[in-house]
């Protein structure tokens, strides 16, 4: 099973969203309700918490698109400018926190309404709102993996130890800062990345990479293989704040349409699965989904 971001990052996407709006609150919140929801998650979830998406609500790419990791392998040079970009944007992601909508999340789960929470997003606020169990099929931004050694490293520890080498580098360019990058970096410019200077593994001297997978990687088979085995148990998916143009994220509507799951598909904009969807809600996560999660919730307790 080789699933290759790159491949379909660039998947076409309807021209127009659905009208649907919240036309079809009523239905989300009963399908909740039932139980045994499938939740997959994508970088709409997180916006509320500060965290920029790749698309806008009308589906299409933002101006940046992120690294690969064909151009992260390419040179030294494209690995400076990953690590100088995320160095000085690492802050916007350590400091993120759960908004309502991981937090409605979270109360599903506890409630005993789903059969699962696997998510997109690499930062780590599932966990972070007390989900227990994540799927994090694209691993963890605030992991840092050596691609020689295999030794895996925090990001907190990175962090300061790229602030020993480049000390001030973060305050010095801030100011300069263009624009924050949907994957935490921050543009900068070309004369800032050339002084920057990044570190190896302390262990093998080896190159660091982070703990993610990048556009173009593979997902780990047996990590990708768990996460979508919980389609068979589930009595519906729902997928929340993804446009689900990543082929990871895709595969899972495509397994539920073959089962006959309901879909429910909450987006501000078009998705590439709305075809499948059986309710699409096109609205603000963090509204829509802690009042769908309180009346579920209500409604089982009953």
């Amino acid at each position: 099973m080789n699933v290759r971001g790159a491949e379909s990052y660039a998947a076409p996407m309807p021209h127009a969203a659905p009208t649907s709006g919240l036309r079809h609150f009523d239905a989300f919140a009963e399908l909740l309700a039932e139980g045994d929801a499938l939740v997959l998650t994508g970088a709409g979830i997180s916006t509320g918490s500060g965290i920029p998406d790749y698309r806008g609500p009308d589906g299409r790419h933002r101006d940046d698109r992120p690294m690969t990791i064909d151009r992260f392998l390419s040179s030294p040079d494209e690995q400076r400018a990953y690590w100088a970009r995320s160095h000085v944007g690492w802050e916007r992601f350590r400091h993120a926190r759960p908004n309502t909508a991981h937090l409605a999340v979270a109360d599903l789960q506890r409630a005993g309404l789903l059969a699962g929470v696997v998510t997109q997003n690499v930062d780590g606020l599932h966990v972070a709102a007390g989900t227990d169990d994540v799927h994090e099929i694209h691993g963890r931004l605030d992991d840092v993996v050596c691609l020689d050694c295999g030794e895996v490293s925090s990001r907190a520890a990175l962090a300061e130890r790229l602030e020993a080498a480049n000390p001030g580098f973060r305050e010095e360019v801030s100011a300069d800062a263009t624009a924050v990058r949907p994957d935490g970096g921050i543009l900068l410019h070309a004369a800032d990345v050339a002084r920057f200077r990044f570190v190896a593994c302390d262990d093998c001297d080896g190159t660091l990479k982070p703990g993610v997978v990048m556009f173009g990687e593979q997902v780990p088979r047996e990590r990708y293989a768990a996460a979508r085995a919980l389609v068979d148990d589930a009595r519906s998916l729902v997928v929340l704040g993804s446009s689900l143009s990543v082929g990871s994220g895709f595969r899972f509507v495509l397994d539920a349409a073959r089962r006959g799951v309901p879909v429910a598909i909450v987006n501000r904009g078009p998705s590439r699965g709305d075809a499948h969807a059986t309710v699409r809600v096109d609205a603000d996560l963090c509204e829509v989904l802690p009042a769908a999660a309180g009346r579920s919730t209500a409604a089982a307790l009953a």
